[in-house]
């Protein structure tokens, strides 16, 4: 599925069964909780820390409820995540053209 294609199943699934969006400081919250529960995650599976009983390696489920309510976000502030990724490529083209192939720390 394209990233167009999500962002109007997303906005299909809202309408017909999420009865209609969050509002958009909502939905930031919401990202934002998500984003932790991913890191929480990440800090058990590559940190230090250990699961707790009951908790599981969930990493792709976290990243997929960080993308639904990216698409969320897109669709209620009008974003084409398509477009919006492709000039992201172009900015960080011109931007970081040399910056990391010269970068010592990468190599």
């Amino acid at each position: 599925m394209s990233i167009d294609e999500a962002q109007q199943m997303v906005d299909l699934w809202i309408k017909t069964t999420g009865v209609r969006y969050f509002n958009e400081l909502t939905n930031m919250t919401i990202l934002t909780e998500e984003v932790g529960e991913l890191a929480r995650v990440m800090a058990r599976k590559y940190g230090e820390q250990s699961f707790k009983a009951g908790e599981k390696d969930n990493i792709s489920e976290e990243l997929a409820d960080i993308l639904w309510v990216l698409l969320c976000l897109a669709n209620q502030t009008d974003v084409n995540l398509t477009q919006a990724l492709k000039d992201s490529f172009e900015k960080k083209t011109k931007r970081d053209k040399e910056r990391h192939i010269q970068n010592a720390k990468l190599k």
